[in-house]
């Protein structure tokens, strides 16, 4: 669906859920990870980039203290005052889009002189599948709120704002990336982010001039990052650092790992490891787009996927098939995307071998009996914004 398709259904379903018109629509897309996997929360660097996949956000002032939420993927409406907004009082998807409001009081926003708000939802981001639907669900209630609040915040603290409603509100572990890719994200561009300065850099990708495509393998398999496997890699990292005795593991290089072996048991080496070594990948892909052009970093994709499949342990038997598959049916590179234990795959490849390769992939996952995966272009693409 397009965004302004998108935009129409959200018009429609917000005047018959809530009744008359909106303020206004706001939208924000989901991402894809280029390289750069669980370093974000290790103060490490990350490269996303924005996707033509978006949430679309109605919204309306309100003259009292309401907040009434809806989806045009779940049935009802949730309604919450604004002087009861608090983590432990948000629960399942709304949390995501309450979350936020409750995190922009956090970083200044006086929420005791904003009136109450409708909000209606609708996105073509695939749930569970690594493109961070979660996020551009955050991005487009920030922007929202921004202007009709009019807090005049600025995009690096909407991302921090979305990261507080997600860690604290639905208590999923995350790091900054994904808030910061849907909202400083530019069209044929990655966002080169510092995740402990929080400092960006817009980095030319090149997809387009060059003829090439971004194929998305959604495998299918669901994901949650509120619990499970995802947390325990996060402790394997803090175990990592504190035994390496430092505050974070962007605190070690690669020429540490030596000593990092000695030191530290052999699961928990290994998860950092790869944090270490996919730090140096992230700044090596910039390096060689910058340098030889995105045909280039290939190898880099091949050596971050094996990297998450054998020391960080997070990929899923579907994704390792999606990524094989695509290389032999002639991608420059593949790699799984997002937090891991299901969810997507990408590969960077020529647009005249999209359909070749994508039909590849099907007939793989009918042999090897997995559910049908969906498989999809994206296109890198601008960050939230008023539709």
């Amino acid at each position: 669906m397009t965004r302004p398709e998108l935009a129409t259904v959200a018009t429609d379903a917000f005047a018959r859920i809530h009744g008359g018109a909106a303020d206004g629509l706001w939208s924000s897309p989901g991402r894809v990870n280029l390289i750069g996997e669980h370093t974000d929360y290790n103060e490490g660097f990350v490269f996303p980039f924005a996707i033509d996949r978006h949430t679309v956000v109605a919204a309306r002032l309100r003259d009292d203290r309401l907040v009434r939420v809806s989806s045009g993927l779940r049935d009802g409406v949730e309604e919450i005052s604004i002087d009861d907004l608090a983590p432990d009082a948000l629960g399942g998807w709304s949390a995501y889009a309450l979350g936020v409001l409750w995190a922009a009081g956090q970083f200044g926003a006086e929420l005791s002189e904003v009136r109450g708000l409708d909000l209606h939802v609708e996105s073509d981001v695939p749930l569970g599948a690594g493109l961070s639907s979660s996020a551009a669900l955050e991005g487009a209630v920030a922007v929202a709120i921004d202007e009709l609040w009019q807090l005049g915040l600025d995009r690096r603290t909407l991302a921090r704002i979305g990261r507080l409603a997600e860690n604290e509100a639905v208590g999923a572990p995350t790091g900054i990336m994904d808030q910061s890719a849907v909202l400083l994200g530019q069209r044929d561009s990655g966002v080169l982010l510092d995740c402990r300065s929080l400092e960006s850099t817009i980095v030319p990708l090149s997809f387009e001039a060059q003829g090439l495509a971004v194929l998305v393998v959604d495998t299918r398999v669901e994901h949650a990052h509120a619990n499970g496997g995802y947390a325990d890699r996060r402790a394997s990292c803090e175990r990592g650092a504190a035994g390496l005795g430092v505050s974070s593991l962007r605190a070690v290089s690669v020429d540490d790992l030596a000593r990092a072996e000695q030191v530290l048991d052999e699961e928990t080496f290994r998860r950092v490891r790869h944090i270490v070594t996919e730090n140096a990948r992230v700044l090596a892909v910039v390096d060689a787009l910058r340098d030889s052009g995105p045909r280039s970093i290939g190898p880099l994709l091949a050596e971050s996927h094996a990297s998450m499949r054998d020391d960080f342990e997070i990929s899923v038997p579907e994704l390792d098939l999606a990524v094989s598959t695509a290389v032999a049916a002639g991608a420059i590179g593949s790699r799984m995307t997002g937090g891991g234990f299901g969810g997507a795959a990408i590969a960077l490849v020529e647009r005249d071998d999209l359909a070749s390769i994508s039909q590849s992939i099907h007939e793989a996952f009918a042999s090897a009996g997995f559910t049908e995966p969906a498989t999809f272009e994206v296109l890198p693409s601008q960050g939230a914004a008023r539709v």
